[in-house]
This record gives C-alpha cells, sequence and structure tokens, in this order.
C-alpha cells in the first residue's frame, strides 16, 4: 500500500465576487481550495455559497490601501490608513458578515495598509473577536502583520508564492515549480492565485500540473494548516 504523501499544499485563489473570468473553472477543479471573496460586490454572496457547496474552504478578501494603485482597484469599503479606528472597525465588521462561511481573512492589495501598526491591531482584534484566522498576502515587504498577530493572538498564516503576478502560462508554469522548490525544503506551501484576468491561464496551469503536484504532497484547505485549537466551525 502506497505512504501518503506527508507534504502539504494550500491553495488559495483571491478576487472572488465580481463574477470574474476562471471562477467556475477554479472551483471546479479536482482538489479542495481557499476561496478568497471580496465583500460588498455583486456575486460575493453567490461565490461563497457555491465554493462552500462543493467543500472549498472560504475566507474574506479584505481590500486594503496600497502604496501605489488606483482606489478604483479596491472596491467598496476598503481599509484606508486615512480612516479613524471606529471606520475600520466597522467595514471589517461588515466585510465579516457579508462573507458567508468565512474561517478567516487575507489582505486585497494592501502594501500600506499591512504595514500600519494603527490599522493592522484593529483588523486583527476585530478577526479574533470574530473566531477568524488570518493569511498575510505578503504584499509588501515592510508589513506588520506577524508582530500584530502574535501581540494580538490570532492564528496567522504566511503566503509563499503568488502564482500569476505575471498574467502569462510560462510566468504560471515557473511558478508552480516553484511551489515544488518549496516543498524539498518545506512541510507545506501556501500558494495564491486569482481568477480575473489571469483566471483561465492559472486555472487551466493548475489542472495540468495537480496530478504531478498530488505524488509528493497533498492538496489541503488553510485551516488544516492551523493548530486544532485555532480552527473554527465555518458559518
Amino acid at each position: 500500500m502506497p505512504l501518503l504523501p506527508s507534504k502539504q499544499i494550500a491553495i488559495v485563489i483571491d478576487d472572488f465576487g465580481n463574477g470574474m473570468k476562471g471562477t467556475a473553472q477554479m472551483l471546479n477543479l479536482p482538489v479542495r481550495l481557499t476561496v478568497a471573496v471580496m465583500p460588498f460586490l455583486p456575486t460575493t454572496k453567490q461565490d461563497a455559497q457555491a465554493a462552500h457547496a462543493k467543500g472549498h474552504g472560504v475566507i474574506v478578501h479584505m481590500p486594503m490601501e496600497p502604496v501605489r494603485g488606483k482606489a478604483s482597484w479596491l472596491g467598496p469599503n476598503a481599509i484606508l490608513t486615512s480612516l479613524p479606528d471606529e471606520e475600520i472597525r466597522r467595514r471589517v465588521e461588515t466585510a465579516i458578515d457579508d462573507v458567508p462561511y468565512a474561517v478567516g481573512m487575507n489582505n486585497h492589495m494592501g502594501s500600506k495598509a499591512t504595514a500600519d501598526e494603527r490599522v493592522m491591531r484593529i483588523v486583527l482584534q476585530v478577526c479574533k473577536e470574530k473566531g477568524l484566522f488570518f493569511l498575510d498576502s505578503r504584499t509588501s515587504y515592510k508589513s506588520v502583520i506577524p508582530k500584530v498577530a502574535k501581540e494580538v493572538g490570532v492564528p496567522l498564516l504566511r503566503n509563499d508564492v503568488f502564482l500569476d503576478d505575471v498574467y502569462t502560462a510560462r510566468h504560471v508554469s515557473r511558478q508552480l515549480d516553484v511551489v515544488k522548490q518549496k516543498l524539498e525544503k518545506k512541510e507545506n506551501c501556501v500558494v495564491i492565485g486569482h481568477v480575473g484576468p489571469p483566471g483561465l491561464i492559472t486555472s487551466g496551469a493548475l489542472k495540468s500540473a495537480i496530478p504531478q503536484l498530488e505524488r509528493d504532497a497533498k492538496f489541503v484547505l488553510l485551516t488544516e494548516l492551523l493548530p486544532p485549537e485555532a480552527v473554527r466551525s465555518a458559518r
């Protein structure tokens, strides 16, 4: 009887919630994913419910202020460093309430917000109160999330590889090779891809790569990488 792989891969797909290209293809991949759904958008609830029905994990993909970029990329009720404490809290609480079945949160963009201790302390405090873990997407090397999460006591995971920061099949294929290299050195790997402009490219590359990756690693939900006491049941 063959031994089951001891390594684990958690695939996270960002930017659900706006009927984006590749949505159906990602949800129909033959492995379990964690789906990061943006709040307050036309298909927010539909995408979260569809993901949950297929056995995927659901987290809130919280829009946060970048150092550079257009405000229009963020969507409604984004977390901005100019907001007062009470408004940041309100926006995080309503975002969590808007995404059915959410058990965690990660940042959408956010290179400026995730480097701000005041902002992230409020975001992470709300996550703690609501029983959510946080995934640092690592859009900034200046992220204060690890420091603040430890102080607040929020379970934290960190992204290891972006699959599709460049929208080409060649780049995604190379990044999947990076995933394999990471797994040679680590027990688990957190990988982020996207629906939207790269959605069909990334879903196609993943579908092709899954059989080979499954020889060496098991595909898991993000929650399976947390200590048992940190996991709560989906709403």
